[in-house]
């Protein structure tokens, strides 16, 4: 029996094992290094990590309805997605 996983689910599943990949490798550096410092600068280097991710598996899955939801409700998903980030900035 074979399941068919769509390309639009493959590529956001695939960004967030590469996003926890990363966060992991994070996590080994700053046990490797034994510095406070040095673990608040990897840390703070995480930042950008997470909102690219989230933006970019967002975009992918939106791309993936293009055609079945309308271009003012994909307009208003990234007014949310912005909310979101300036939420989460502030």
């Amino acid at each position: 029996m074979f399941i068919f996983l769509e390309r639009t689910i493959i590529i956001m599943a695939l960004l967030r094992v590469l996003s926890g990949s990363i966060d992991i490798f994070a996590a080994y550096l700053m046990l490797r290094f034994n510095d406070v410092q040095k673990a608040l600068i990897i840390n703070s280097s995480l930042v950008l990590v997470g909102p690219i991710v989230f933006i970019i598996a967002t975009t992918v899955g939106l791309v993936g309805l293009t055609g079945q939801i309308s271009l003012s409700k994909i307009i208003w998903i990234f007014v949310g997605v912005g909310c979101i980030l300036y939420g989460v900035k502030s």
